[in-house]
């Protein structure tokens, strides 16, 4: 027989979640992680070979960050976008392919150049971090079932264990990405009048992470309190 505050703590754990889940999933699929506004356009520019560049253009960093520059870009986990005038504003995406989130980064002097391991790993932090924390969440959701099945209390401490180290993930994803587009930024300085902002879709994985760390307390919680309960009572028992 479990309490109610026990059953109240697993159910508002269950929906924080389940919050948790659907933001960090929206995020992972959206290309506002950061947003370029960049100035008007300088006469002569030739917008088409930007964008032909962009969207057909080896998997090249330097051209591809000059594209988002200019182009009012925006820039996912996944995602690259650009705003092409045609002649009306067109959005333009282009996804990261799986081999490409592999490529490692190069630091560039002159015409040599050397690999960058801490933007290489950065890089391929960001993207494997949240898709590690949403397969843990996931893996939580099948002991708890199998604690259901099993009528058992005990597994929900590992249901907790498992939403403590997704939101670390979480957080890791957020962090990484910031400080890879700062090195980034390094590498490849923005042109004067382009501002950067970080968009929605950063701060929708940012959320994610008090709401699973919040979910793991509760698990943690109802899981101790039970234990300790279930303790006391079956020492009054015996006594």
């Amino acid at each position: 027989m479990v309490d109610n505050r026990y059953a109240t703590a697993l159910v508002i754990g269950s929906v924080l979640s389940l919050l948790a889940s659907v933001y960090l999933s929206a995020a992972v699929g959206t290309q506002h992680w950061f947003q370029y506004s960049s100035p008007p356009l300088r006469q002569g520019t030739n917008v088409s070979e930007l964008k032909e560049e962009f969207v057909k253009g080896d998997f090249n960093e330097s051209a591809y960050s000059d594209a988002m520059f200019r182009l009012n870009g925006a820039l996912g986990l996944w995602l690259r976008c650009i705003q092409v005038p045609n002649p009306k504003m067109e959005t333009m995406c282009v996804s990261f392919t799986l081999p490409q989130q592999f490529i490692p980064k190069y630091k560039n002097h002159g015409n040599s150049s050397e690999e960058d391991l801490v933007r290489t790993y950065l890089w391929r932090c960001q993207f494997l971090l949240p898709l590690v924390s949403l397969a843990l969440v996931f893996l939580s959701v099948l002991v708890g079932v199998c604690a259901c099945l099993c009528r058992s209390f005990t597994p929900t401490l590992g249901v907790g264990v498992l939403h403590f180290l997704a939101g670390l993930c979480s957080l890791g994803t957020v962090c990484c990405f910031r400080a890879g587009l700062d090195l980034l930024h390094h590498q490849y300085s923005p042109p004067a009048g382009v501002d950067g902002s970080m968009g929605w879709s950063l701060y929708l994985a940012l959320i994610s992470f008090p709401l699973q760390m919040m979910a793991a307390a509760l698990f943690l919680w109802a899981a101790k309190s039970h234990r300790k309960n279930y303790t006391r009572m079956s020492a009054y028992r015996v006594a």
